[in-house]
């Protein structure tokens, strides 16, 4: 997600209200987060209602009124009092206003997860379901689809893993799908297991391994890499004897290509 100076100054506002909220008591945060989902699926179909909120030559108060008018008795008050922090400051650009809300309900979802001691086990079925999407050509083309009605593709997700992955896992993925506006699914799924991995202030390095790792070689390969990328990194492994041999790792945009097969493919470049 990419935003200007005033979107993240306003993000950081609502991240900040968001913060407080939730970390009330009797405030359900995965009800909130999925609240606020629910109104960035209606800002992103209702254009002039969305350019009205981002106004910034508007009364901010009057924008709060506009809001809560609408979604009074369809959200809680929890909710609607981060919705106040959003309409409520400036934003660069109507799309980077939904964008942000889109990061606050995630984030609240995932704080779900975190409270109930379960964000290890929501990145680690974040991570399966994203090797799974991009390994079946035909569920990722039905996915990325950009034509294909929202609501078919969600009815899709909810077939195949409702009653597979936590429901935080399920929210989130499903409004992935509705949001995708070019991305590929894999990518942006990963982008989801990063945000959890991230809220134990981790990266995640992605490895591929011929054959399965041991805990003692995880825990090797954990500490080499902390000492590599200065943080600690989340280790996701999925087996691929093609490799032949080794190890492929990707850690955001950097791939370390230590597999046998890896090998003879720079080989035959050098002789080519």
């Amino acid at each position: 997600m990419t935003l200007h100076a005033a979107s993240r100054e306003a993000l950081g506002l609502a991240e900040t209200r968001l913060g407080e909220v939730v970390g009330e008591a009797g405030t359900d945060p995965s009800a909130v987060g999925e609240e606020l989902l629910a109104v960035v699926t209606l800002l992103d179909s209702e254009v002039g209602l969305r350019r009205a909120l981002a106004d910034g030559t508007s009364d901010p108060q009057a924008r709060t009124r506009m809001l809560r008018g609408l979604l009074d008795g369809k959200v809680s008050e929890p909710s609607l009092r981060v919705l106040d922090a959003v309409v409520g400051n400036r934003w660069s650009s109507p799309r980077e206003l939904v964008d942000g809300l889109e990061s606050l309900g995630r984030s609240a979802l995932l704080s779900s997860a975190e409270r109930a001691g379960k964000i290890d086990e929501v990145e680690r079925q974040l991570f399966r379901l994203a090797r799974i999407v991009v390994g079946s050509r035909e569920l990722d083309r039905a996915l990325s689809d950009q034509a294909a009605p929202a609501e078919a593709k969600r009815t899709l997700v909810r077939t195949l893993f409702a009653s597979k992955v936590d429901p935080v896992v399920q929210i989130l993925v499903e409004q992935v799908v509705q949001r995708l506006r070019g991305r590929g699914i894999g990518k942006a799924l990963d982008g989801l297991v990063a945000l959890a991995a991230q809220r134990r202030e981790r990266s995640v390095a992605q490895v591929t391994s011929a054959s399965p790792l041991s805990d003692e070689q995880r825990q090797q390969l954990s500490d080499k890499l902390r000492q590599i990328y200065g943080r600690p990194i989340a280790l996701h492994v999925e087996i691929d004897a093609a490799l032949g041999g080794g190890l492929i790792i990707k850690v955001g945009d950097e791939v370390i290509d230590g597999s046998a097969s890896g090998r003879l493919a720079a080989l035959r470049r050098q002789l080519a």
